[in-house]
């Protein structure tokens, strides 16, 4: 392998060892030892970020927008040992680290736009009438402003978008607001190159080195510390509702509580509507099985589930899914650790009375099979079980009986990122009639498509209700995932002398 790891934290612009080191469990190439996290550590961190949000978070939108284009130049330069060491840790095609790359810069560049437009700011301006009876108005305006330093956790399925400068880093460091990110032990090294890629930017922007930090693997402790720091004024998480829950409690426990962004998980269900079903069942269940395989069913918008009538052109659908799974080669996941988690949500579903086997593989080590299952609303109603994500290559195939009870099914199901309709015109009724269900249900909402791909744009809500999200009004993904990290402030009477840079004069 051409990089070579420092195998280091990087605190405040000082690389730094810890007490004591993990082995990274590459899916091949070779393993390096890193440093593990420890609470002392964070402090620093969180220390290091308070000083730089006084110079950064009252900085200039151009400053702010030319350091985003830097990383993304940094990160740029650095593509080709990226995606070495990236492959080597995760075990995902070179193809697909490339994409992720892109995208990783690309938001970073898309957040330098959004933030120079300053259309995000949201400035608003109340003229004073101090003739107005029975009491003048004083003159009121207000802006949004940066709330302080983030505490970031990598996630383990996108090393790159999702993880070390990935989007609600890019979103935080958009807005004015200092990072510390916990990296994801799944792959530390991809996580050191990319900070080393903004401490490059850091270094040639001329901006306080405190306003980024990244802490390598750690134990329970790091991740508690991390958000029961009272210096920390936002979480952003992907990852397991187990883990997330948990953090999410300990943020409202604080003695200052503070908001976590978590995105938790989905089963992002699709409803096949029964003119579609009979034109085109056989292609759609076709396209099914490639959304719930792609990058061995690994993404958040994974298809997990597909609500389909009764009948012949349902089972056309089912079919055809089975057909495409049933080639499906098996795939490496990311680590040990997901290749069992998924190993164990095939089991809850297998010797159940009221499931269907359709087809069922053994996998062994990392590897992960596409598994097909099917039951019908009245047992999935029953059996909160069946509801709950399984992050692999499994899907479950629902079956119901007319409009009602697919409304019913609907009406079922917990919080999604995503939800389905595929239909043809003569499904436009039934279609309407989904619809205030799946609003309440999910934050994207799509027709005749798959939700394997989130575009990263001013309009796109990557974020739903609990459990997708522990808040239905943020965004991970797009522009508006920068209002997390905001908040309105009201000056009242104010001379421009002492306005925010983005106020004065409005």
């Amino acid at each position: 392998m051409s990089f070579t790891p420092k195998s280091k934290h990087l605190i405040a612009g000082e690389w730094l060892d810890g007490p004591s080191t993990f082995k990274s469990e590459p899916a091949h190439g070779e393993a390096f030892d890193y440093p593990v996290g420890t609470p002392d550590l964070v402090n620093k961190a969180c220390e290091a970020a308070e000083e730089a949000f006084w110079t950064y978070g009252y900085s200039s939108r151009e400053t702010r927008a030319k350091f985003l284009e830097t990383i993304a130049d940094e990160i740029e330069a650095r593509g080709d040992e990226i995606t070495e060491i990236g492959t080597s840790e995760t075990g995902l095609p070179e193809a697909r680290l490339q994409g992720e790359r892109g995208r990783t810069t690309g938001q970073l560049r898309l957040f330098a736009s959004h933030i120079r437009d300053g259309g995000y700011l949201d400035v608003r301006h109340d003229e004073a009438l101090p003739d107005r009876a029975p009491l003048p108005r004083p003159d009121l305006k207000m802006v949004q402003r940066p709330i302080g330093p983030v505490a970031v956790f990598g996630a383990s399925n996108f090393p790159l978008a999702f993880s070390t400068a990935g989007g609600d880093t890019a979103a935080a460091l958009a807005a004015g607001c200092p990072v510390v990110v916990k990296g994801h032990s799944a792959h530390p090294g991809t996580g050191e190159i990319v900070a080393q890629a903004i401490d490059a930017a850091i270094q040639k922007c001329g901006i306080h080195p405190g306003v980024f930090s990244l802490i390598q693997g750690g134990k329970r402790d790091v991740g508690t510390t991390l958000v029961e720091h009272p210096l920390i004024k936002a979480v952003g998480f992907t990852g397991s509702l187990g883990g997330g829950r948990a953090l999410f409690n300990l943020c409202a426990a604080r003695p200052e509580p503070i908001p976590f962004f978590g995105e938790l998980g989905s089963v992002n269900p699709m409803f096949v509507l029964p003119e579609a079903a009979k034109a085109r069942g056989a292609a759609m269940g076709e396209g099914w099985a490639g959304s719930l395989t792609m990058g061995a069913g690994q993404f958040c918008t994974n298809p997990g589930i597909a609500v389909v009538e009764k009948g012949a052109d349902g089972d056309a659908f089912v079919s055809a899914a089975k057909e495409a799974l049933s080639k499906a080669a098996p795939q490496t996941m990311l680590t040990d650790g997901i290749a069992k988690a998924y190993q164990d949500g095939k089991a809850r579903f297998d010797g159940r009375n009221a499931v269907q086997p359709l087809l069922t593989n053994a996998d062994e080590g990392r590897n992960a099979s596409p598994n097909l299952y099917e039951t019908d609303a009245a047992a999935y109603l029953q059996d909160h079980a069946l509801g709950e994500e399984v992050f692999g290559p499994l899907g479950l195939v629902v079956r119901v009986n007319g409009k009602e009870e697919m409304e019913t099914l609907a009406k079922g199901f917990e919080g999604q990122l995503t939800a389905t309709i595929h239909m043809d015109d003569g499904d436009t009724d039934r279609a309407k009639a989904l619809m205030p269900i799946l609003e309440r249900k999910a934050g994207r909402i799509l027709v005749n498509g798959f939700p394997t791909g989130v575009e990263v744009a001013d309009t796109m809500v990557h974020g739903g209700p609990y459990p997708a999200s522990t808040n239905f009004g943020a965004t991970s993904v797009g522009t508006l995932s920068i209002r997390r990290f905001l908040r309105p402030v009201c000056y009242q009477n104010m001379p421009d002398a002492i306005l925010p840079e983005d106020l004065a004069g409005a």
